[in-house]
């Protein structure tokens, strides 16, 4: 992690999880929100990323382009839904979740969302 990150990190005092992919880099996320679903807890999950406004966005398509993970990042923010898992030391762990609990976690943030909207409404 960059020193910037980290500052980024600390100038945000919020929960931060590094996520790590098989070849073991490492990627830093906000938790936005937590999402229940039954008796499982989700979370929204926001990429921090250094410099991002200091990449054009001609550049930042050409990064991604054909990265191939389907995510819709040289578009979109980098955004990941994971499960919330505790450990057997009793920590929590983000995985990834199945495609029925993906399903089932996007409808709980739509009715979150639709209930926000209208509030905001009134």
């Amino acid at each position: 992690m960059t020193d910037k990150e980290k500052d980024l990190i600390d100038e945000a005092e919020e929960m931060v999880v590094v996520m790590t992919d098989e070849d073991g880099n490492e990627f830093y996320y906000r938790e936005e929100m937590i999402i229940p679903v039954g008796d499982k807890k989700f979370a929204l999950l926001v990429g921090i990323h250094e410099d991002e406004e200091d990449v054009s966005e001609e550049a930042h398509e050409h990064e991604h382009e054909d990265c191939g993970c389907g995510c819709g990042c040289d578009d979109e923010e980098d955004v990941l839904i994971a499960k919330i898992v505790t450990n057997e030391n009793g920590e929590d762990e983000y995985i990834d979740p199945t495609d029925e609990e993906f399903e089932e976690v996007q409808k709980a943030y739509d009715a979150i969302m639709d209930e926000e909207e209208a509030e905001d409404k009134e």
